[in-house]
């Protein structure tokens, strides 16, 4: 006889129910869908309008409350703003199937941990944390993609109480929108993301602000041009969702801040002091160490 497929290979699709049809659940949508992965999809929000949206443009196939996901869906992604992370845990876990596993999409992970911890309480290994590497500036259901995961990074981040069952199946899921899944402990990915994602959507946002709330901003940005527009980008994400994540995430962004004031101070004497030499070679660091970024990123 042939190979036989593996059992979770061979069952019927899962029903998936995304909390937040926004850009980043209604992509996971996307994606599961278009490869087949999931047989239905729930939508779930605060807003009937946009979920109305996100049904029209086929990201759901229905509405439902979270006593009904908790209730139907084999798989519960949370694709909402971290401080409401408790909240929705503590909704969905009465009616919480034993076989139905949650994962998230959370920026920050330490939080979101303890978080579930207090919601789920003796089920929290049915909750298998994770943070896709992944965005736009973009929100809600019109801004999904169903390739926005292909070749990206998802960084899980399991309990010690996950089941090789559980850790397994998140990973696969996220494996079908295309993506590479990576390992990490929370406090590893909150001290590393609060350098590379958080602060620099804090740095764009502070400059933003800044150059907004000058006297003659209409002008400032009536000329600003291409590196103005990469460098702000990031700073028209959603207010609700970065506070959050400031927060959750205070003592790590704290430190990050400290070593950039301190970078600047020195980049900044260096201009006082008009030490070209000094100047250059911070530059020249900057440089180098953006181009080899760059060109390895695009090999992956």
């Amino acid at each position: 006889m042939g190979d036989h497929l593996p059992v979770e290979a061979a069952a019927t699709p899962p029903v998936l129910a995304v909390v937040g049809v926004g850009l980043i659940g209604g992509s996971f949508a996307a994606a599961l869908r278009g490869a087949g992965a999931v047989s239905r999809v729930l939508g779930v929000g605060r807003n009937r309008k946009s979920l109305q949206e996100a049904r029209e443009l086929g990201l759901i196939d229905a509405q439902a409350s979270l006593q009904e996901a908790a209730e139907q869906a084999d798989i519960i992604l949370l694709a909402v703003p971290v401080g409401a992370t408790r909240q929705v845990l503590e909704a969905l876990r009465p009616h919480l199937r034993s076989d139905t596993l949650i994962t998230d999409a959370g920026s920050t992970k330490a939080d979101v941990v303890a978080a579930a911890r207090a919601a789920l309480g003796e089920r929290i290994g049915q909750f298998v944390p994770g943070h896709p590497i992944a965005g736009a500036e973009q929100t809600g259901p019109s801004a999904a993609m169903p390739h926005l995961y292909k070749g990206r990074t998802i960084i899980l981040t399991p309990l010690d109480e996950n089941d090789a069952r559980a850790r397994r199946r998140i990973t696969q899921l996220w494996e079908a929108c295309g993506a590479r899944v990576v390992l990490m402990d929370p406090e590893q990915h909150d001290v590393v993301l609060a350098s590379v994602s958080h602060l620099p959507h804090f740095l764009s946002s502070v400059y933003m602000w800044q150059v907004a709330s000058a006297e003659n901003s209409d002008l400032r940005l009536e000329l600003a041009g291409s590196g103005f527009r990469d460098f702000t980008r990031i700073a028209a994400g959603s207010p609700e969702m970065w506070r959050d994540i400031f927060l959750a995430n205070r003592e790590a962004m704290l430190s990050e801040l400290a070593e950039v004031r301190a970078s600047l101070d020195r980049a900044e004497a260096a201009l006082r002091e008009g030490d070209a030499d000094k100047l250059h070679d911070f530059l020249e660091k900057a440089a180098l160490a953006r181009r080899f970024w760059g060109s390895r990123s695009r090999l992956q």
